[in-house]
């Protein structure tokens, strides 16, 4: 008899890699950057990410499902965010740049999991959530097409 638990507990495992390593990637950049403001703003992200992967792991644990090893899920969001190691000692506006692509990728997963079927307080979650990734994507979108 199918259930709905392994719909979700995919969903959320994916979501919770592609979280840690945004998490891992801002913090990177935000070693990485010259300007205070771009640190200030890359530790934020890396903070809300890092929080957004407690909250989606605390749901699976209501689901009664353990989370995989988000650095096996992860492998692929990683090589990219990679690249921001490389963008080191060049200008800031390569690391953004790098940034919105790892953004780019967070809102595909997104709006792929919110397309899935998922009980409703996990959708909600998942909602709020998209919410900050859509805003963090607009804000370095904005960034990348300034003048810094």
């Amino acid at each position: 008899m199918p259930t709905t638990t392994p719909i979700p507990a995919k969903v959320l495992n994916g979501l919770i890699a592609i979280c840690e390593d945004g998490a891992k990637g801002f913090a990177k950049a935000a070693e990485d950057v010259h300007a205070p403001s771009l640190y200030k703003l890359f530790s934020h992200y890396s903070s809300q990410r890092a929080a957004y992967s407690v909250e989606l792991k605390r749901e699976m644990a209501s689901l009664g499902e353990e989370t995989e090893d988000a650095d096996h899920l992860a492998a692929a969001f990683h090589r990219s965010w990679m690249s921001i190691k490389e963008a080191v000692g060049s200008k800031d506006k390569v690391i953004i740049f790098e940034c919105e692509a790892g953004e780019n990728r967070s809102v595909k997963a997104y709006k792929e999991a919110l397309a899935q079927p998922l009980p409703p307080s996990i959708l909600q979650i998942l909602k709020s959530q998209f919410a900050g990734v859509i805003a963090a994507h607009n804000r370095l979108r904005d960034l990348k097409h300034s003048t810094i």
